[in-house]
C-alpha cells in the first residue's frame, strides 16, 4: 500500500493508501491500533474502490494528540481527509474509531455512510483513568486488557508473549487521552438520519462491557441494521482479520 500525508493544523496525518475504482472507502481504526494493523482486514474485503487507512494522531509516523485533544480534533482530522480525496466517501471504523466516523457523517455531507464494527459510546472503562494515567505502557496494556475488556490473567500473560505486546505498549501511549475523550464525548451531529451498517461480535451480545456500550449507541441510530459477527469478540481485526474483511464487503456494498 501507498504511504500518503496530509497536514493540519501543524501537525502531519499520514494514512496508507490502496488504489481503485470508485469512491474511496475510509477506514478509521480504534484505540491501540494503526493503519498497519488494518493491512489485513482491507485485503480481504472484496471490493473494487479505493482504501484510505489512516493512522490517527498519536501513531506514528502521523503527529501527537496535540493540545485540548477530543473527539473534536478527531472530526476535524477525518474531514480534512475528506477534503483531500475530493469526492463522496464510505467511512468504516472499529471501536472508538467508528464512534468518530459515525461523529463525522453525521456532520459532513460528503459522508455516504458508515460500517462500524463495534463503536462504544460512553460511559466506557472511566474506573480505570486514574490507573492508566499514572502506569507506564507496560502497565497500561495490562490494564486495559484486564480491567477494562475483562480478558483472564492467562489470557494476558499469553498475549505478553507473542511478538505483540511491543507494539501494543507503543500505540498504549494517547490511550489515557483517548478514553477520556471519550467519556467527555456526547454526539452533538443529528445522528438519527446516519445510513449505517453496524457489526457486533457474538461473544459481546449483552456482555460488558462492549455489549451495554454498543447498544447505548445503537439507540441513537434509529435507521442502523445490526449484523453478528459469528465467533468473535471485540478484536476480531487481530483474531481473524480475513473473517472481520468479508463481512466488511457486502456491508458496504448495502451503503453504497
Amino acid at each position: 500500500m501507498e504511504s500518503r500525508s496530509i497536514h493540519r493544523d501543524g501537525a502531519r496525518l499520514h494514512g496508507l493508501w490502496r488504489p481503485g475504482r470508485g469512491h474511496p472507502i475510509m477506514v478509521v481504526p480504534g484505540v491501540m491500533a494503526d493503519a498497519a494493523s488494518y493491512v489485513p482486514v482491507i485485503e480481504a474485503i472484496d471490493r473494487p474502490e479505493p482504501v484510505l487507512i489512516v493512522d490517527r494522531r498519536g501513531r506514528a509516523p502521523s503527529g501527537p494528540l496535540g493540545k485540548d485533544y477530543s473527539i473534536e480534533t478527531e472530526v476535524q482530522d477525518a474531514r480534512s481527509w475528506i477534503e483531500q480525496l475530493g469526492e463522496a466517501v464510505t467511512l468504516a471504523g472499529w471501536s472508538y474509531g467508528a464512534t468518530i466516523a459515525l461523529e463525522t457523517a453525521a456532520r459532513d455531507c460528503r459522508v455516504a455512510g458508515v460500517v462500524g464494527y463495534e463503536p462504544v459510546l460512553g460511559p466506557f472503562g472511566a474506573e480505570a483513568l486514574p490507573a492508566l494515567r499514572e502506569a507506564d505502557l507496560d502497565r497500561r496494556v495490562e490494564i486495559i486488557n484486564r480491567d477494562v475488556s475483562g480478558f483472564s490473567p492467562e489470557h494476558v500473560a499469553a498475549l505478553r508473549q507473542t511478538p505483540a505486546w511491543p507494539a501494543l505498549c507503543r500505540l498504549a501511549e494517547p490511550l489515557a487521552a483517548e478514553l477520556t475523550a471519550l467519556n467527555d464525548f456526547d454526539p452533538t451531529g443529528d445522528w438519527s438520519a446516519i445510513t449505517a451498517e453496524l457489526l457486533l461480535g457474538e461473544r459481546n451480545q449483552h456482555t460488558e462491557p462492549y455489549g451495554p456500550a454498543f447498544e447505548r449507541l445503537t439507540a441513537r441510530l434509529p435507521h442502523a441494521t445490526v449484523s453478528i459477527l459469528p465467533g468473535q469478540g471485540h478484536l476480531a481485526h487481530v483474531d481473524d482479520p480475513a473473517a472481520l474483511g468479508r463481512m466488511f464487503g457486502p456491508l458496504i456494498a448495502r451503503i453504497r
